[in-house]
């Protein structure tokens, strides 16, 4: 996992390394096997199927994400990459100018095949789903040079967990289409965090049945094809010492798009930081919604007297009918965005937690440490949204909901903060 492998237009299969990074294409169909190589042109890939003994099996779909490309004419959407805690939202090849519905394109035809096997309820199915094997791609420096192009970073090997059909809107002509969004489920790679690539060599064996071509695949994979879906806690991939991050982490980077746009989140809030928290509400609502949670916006507190809480929302546990709600407590700081929210602001909110409710902390800024280590260590049930992922978070809603309008969300933010004010106790929200 995160290995930096080298994409090189016109490379052959026999080199294990090209300018001192593993050659993708050895890596991915070396020379001795003679394989026609697995290209990367487009952002969905796949060999051919083969004709093995038990049926015909497509060997692997080679997925390739471009951030650089992201908010393009080509590349209109943002996936995401949360891969220490084993999650990638991707999103199909469907683009403003296709004609037709989603599944018209090559690779949304690629994933929707797919999906019908990760989605199979028998062993023998799941046993020919095809592995998704996942690539980002890398912006690396030399001689002081950005070069965008021929460098992967590999993101292992992944599952459908969900998909969906979407509206997305062009952020160029604020056009609305349809596409796929897909929730993949990233699988563990064991103690050593590796994908040992001769299982995809044997998938691409017709002498080999699919359960044979098994052998090789990681142990959560295996574990994925004999018990299904319910497996899938278990075996997803988390990184748990590194979900403690630096403050240039929780940032967006300087002099890029989201930096002006975070800039002006506190500017636009500087002297009126009360109605930020019904943005910071907004925020939390997308946010939880888009883990796949059924969240329902409740109301602000008074500013003064709240306690160290500032809105209320509710999350649906469960399906319709046998459903259970969670209170969630919100906190919002608009803060100047280089500095930090302290262990002791954290605790204030921890404390009016109750049991089976969650804490959202949504800041301009980035949290301490301390307070990271604080809310992991104790395990406290608090969601921290920083800078980074507030501004992210925000671009999604202008799209969304505001025709790519900033100032027009900032500005419904101002005129209905006094209308979502109200003086009620948060557990009321469960009787909403």
């Amino acid at each position: 996992m995160h290995d930096e492998l080298r994409y090189a237009q016109g490379a052959n299969q026999h080199d294990l390394v090209i300018d001192g990074l593993r050659n993708y294409h050895w890596m991915m169909s070396p020379a001795a096997l003679q394989r026609k190589k697995v290209m990367l042109e487009a952002g969905i890939n796949a060999p051919t199927k083969v004709e093995a003994q038990d049926g015909r099996r497509r060997p692997l779909i080679a997925i390739r994400s471009s951030p650089w490309k992201a908010g393009s004419q080509t590349t209109p959407w943002h996936d995401e990459f949360d891969l220490d805690h084993g999650h990638i939202r991707y999103f199909g090849d469907h683009k403003p100018t296709t004609i037709g519905l989603p599944g018209t394109t090559r690779g949304n035809k690629l994933l929707l095949e797919a999906a019908a096997l990760h989605a199979g309820t028998t062993a023998e199915q799941r046993a020919l789903a095809p592995p998704l094997i996942v690539f980002r791609a890398l912006t690396v420096y030399r001689e002081g040079r950005a070069i965008v192009k021929g460098h992967l970073e590999f993101c292992g090997a992944a599952i459908i967990e969900r998909l969906e059909h979407v509206v997305q809107r062009d952020p160029d002509t604020g056009r609305s289409y349809p596409n796929l969004a897909l929730d993949l489920a990233v699988v563990s790679g064991g103690d050593d965090d590796e994908i040992d690539l001769r299982w995809i060599d044997d998938r691409r064996d017709t002498s080999l049945d699919a359960q044979a071509a098994l052998r090789h695949a990681p142990m959560s994979w295996r574990r994925w094809v004999k018990h299904g879906s319910t497996a899938i806690p278990g075996i997803r991939r988390r990184v748990l010492a590194s979900t403690v991050r630096s403050p240039s982490e929780q940032q967006p980077d300087a002099g890029t798009e989201l930096e002006a746009t975070l800039r002006r989140l506190y500017e636009f809030y500087d002297g009126r930081k009360h109605a930020f928290e019904l943005l910071a509400a907004r925020v939390a609502a997308q946010v939880l919604s888009e883990s796949g949670a059924r969240y329902r916006e409740g109301w602000l507190s008074r500013s003064s007297g709240d306690g160290g809480v500032d809105f209320i929302g509710r999350i649906d546990m469960g399906a319709s009918g046998a459903s259970m709600p969670i209170v969630v407590l919100g906190q919002a700081k608009c803060i100047v965005p280089t500095s930090t929210v302290s262990a002791e602001q954290v605790a204030r909110l921890v404390a009016r937690l109750r049991r089976g409710w969650i804490g959202v902390y949504v800041i301009t800024g980035s949290f301490s440490r301390q307070a990271q280590v604080e809310i992991i260590d104790d395990q406290y049930p608090v969601v921290m949204i920083s800078g980074k992922t507030l501004v992210e978070a925000v671009e999604r809603i202008v799209q969304a909901d505001y025709g790519g309008d900033l100032h027009h969300l900032l500005q419904s933010t101002i005129d209905d903060y006094q209308g979502a004010i109200t003086h009620r106790r948060p557990e009321e929200i469960i009787a909403n």
